[in-house]
């Protein structure tokens, strides 16, 4: 008797199609679902990587991967992958085929000024003509055919989203970070928001050594009829940001509030802020300077 590589609740996307139709977009796409992610695993491997993963006791119950002609002649294996998939009790893939017509995948080529991977030196249109011809199969047992002839990448994602999403929502992370200005601006944040103008605890020698993570400098923080005017019209700026930023399909939004050292007032705010909107949103705090001291 054959082992059993099928675990409750696993859900495994292979994603495939025309080359030129969208399947970086969609990895990525399933990328922030939660999946485990793979680009360009070979078919060959494909019943190996299965029993590693079941073997590691690694909780990887969502895997999509890539499987594209890139893998040359490695990728004719994978219908017999396939089949011998189906005669075990394994995870059963879902197919995720991507195709677009002609003049779409000739013009992003262009756009691209990359050579098609089955007429390198030779036309497009040549190399799309036979990729049809050899994925005819393949589309043929696919249980999702998206035609991305008409998709902006923001509109594959949606549609990814909401046919893979575990809870039927996109998935969208709040970071809110803070930081000091004496230790420089976090690279990686979308907005920034200065607060230094707030009352500084560092002035009050029983604060000095603590953070806006007690609540002695948070209560601090917080009194001062200035702090509560910025927390009423930051609110009301972010309850109508964040949402367009979601709409636009962006994943994640990083909020940076920055104090001179990054120990109290951009602290306080950055653990305000989370709470706020954690009702809404996945909602992610850190403090990338808290623990730094001068000297």
């Amino acid at each position: 008797m054959k082992e059993s590589l099928q675990t409750q609740d696993s859900e495994f996307v292979i994603i495939t199609g025309m080359s030129g139709a969208g399947k970086t977009v969609a990895i990525q796409s399933f990328e922030d679902l939660g999946f485990f992610c793979i680009d360009n695993l070979p078919p060959a491997l494909l019943m190996t990587f299965l029993k590693l993963m079941k073997e590691s006791g690694k909780d990887m119950n969502r895997i999509a991967t890539v499987m594209d002609m890139r893998g040359g002649d490695l990728f004719d294996s994978l219908i017999g992958a396939l089949d011998e998939m189906a005669k075990v009790n394994m995870v059963q893939p879902k197919i995720l085929f991507l195709e677009a017509d002609d003049e779409t995948l000739v013009r992003r080529y262009k756009e691209t000024r990359r050579s098609h991977p089955l007429a390198p030196a030779g036309l497009p249109l040549d190399g799309i003509a036979k990729e049809r011809l050899l994925l005819s199969e393949l589309k043929g047992r696919a249980q999702f055919i998206y035609n991305t002839s008409t998709y902006k990448p923001k509109e594959l994602r949606e549609k990814i989203q909401e046919e893979f999403s575990s809870n039927g929502n996109s998935m969208f992370t709040l970071n809110v970070m803070s930081f000091g200005y004496k230790h420089g601006l976090p690279i990686d944040a979308d907005l920034v928001f200065d607060v230094r103008f707030l009352p500084n605890p560092y002035y009050i020698e029983d604060l000095r050594s603590m953070t806006g993570l007690d609540s002695e400098v948070s209560d601090y923080v917080l009194k001062w009829p200035e702090t509560q005017i910025l927390i009423e019209k930051m609110t009301d700026l972010l309850t109508y940001m964040i949402p367009q930023y979601k709409r636009e399909g962006k994943r994640q939004l990083v909020l940076a509030f920055g104090c001179t050292g990054g120990q109290h007032r951009s602290v306080t705010l950055t653990e305000y802020f989370s709470n706020l909107f954690l009702k809404d949103y996945h909602t992610v705090s850190t403090h990338r300077d808290v623990k730094k001291r001068e000297g």
